[in-house]
């Protein structure tokens, strides 16, 4: 299994402008590695608020001296996290095939796509549950917009391109439909990530939930399709 940090943060993936020092690019890869394999560890299972950057420093071998030549706070360390974290998103929507089939086909490659990454790099899908927190509040808008722009338009384009073809009722509100479609795969996402998520999904969907990925993505599909008004009754 392909670890969370084997790809180096060596340029910004979404964000306007790098969050690390030029000094973190001038360190040896595996060096990297292990500062990113600590920070996302200790991340992960604390929270931005309660994650201390001294531990990282200890647990990736390094001083907290030169932490801080590498990174100039904690929440730059955590939003190059971030960062590297959509990366590694990018990377597994990217082995999907998106360019045929409809939006029915479509929609769930992406579902299987969440499945799998969830299950795939559940550290780095919890320091993006994290980022919806409160605690975060002063960096939502700028991170949401940063992080969901891209996706929304896709799912509006999907919609606009299906009720023109005839495969989705025309008086579908692509904005309203693709926040709903883009909220079930969130939280599909998180349900794969944190034992509250986790518990809530068996409690909804059944015991054998986390374990039956077919009968979650048939189920949502069929959900899905209904819910889209496709001509034809497909």
């Amino acid at each position: 299994m392909t670890t969370p940090s084997e790809t180096t943060p060596t340029q910004p993936t979404f964000f306007l402008e790098k969050h690390f020092k030029a000094g973190f690019e001038k360190i040896a890869g595996e060096k990297q590695k292990r500062i990113m394999d600590a920070a996302i560890a200790e991340f992960s299972a604390k929270g931005f608020i309660a994650a201390n950057i001294n531990i990282i420093a200890k647990n990736a071998g390094i001083s907290i001296g030169s932490m801080y030549n590498y990174f100039a706070s904690k929440e730059s360390l955590f939003l190059t996290i971030a960062d590297h974290g959509y990366g590694v998103l990018e990377s597994v929507i990217s082995s999907v095939d998106l360019e045929h089939g409809d939006i029915f086909d479509k929609i769930e490659l992406l579902l299987r796509m969440a499945q799998k990454y969830s299950r795939q790099y559940p550290e780095l899908n919890q320091i993006y549950l994290d980022l919806t927190s409160e605690g975060l509040s002063h960096l939502s808008q700028k991170l949401s917009k940063q992080m969901e722009s891209i996706t929304a338009e896709f799912s509006r384009a999907l919609m606009r391109e299906a009720k023109k073809g005839g495969v989705i009722a025309s008086d579908i509100d692509e904005y309203v439909t693709s926040f709903c479609i883009d909220n079930l795969m969130v939280m599909l996402q998180f349900s794969y990530t944190s034992d509250y998520y986790k518990e809530r999904m068996k409690i909804f969907a059944g015991d054998d939930a986390l374990e039956n990925d077919e009968k979650i993505i048939r189920g949502m599909m069929r959900f899905i399709r209904g819910g889209l008004g496709p001509v034809g009754g497909k």
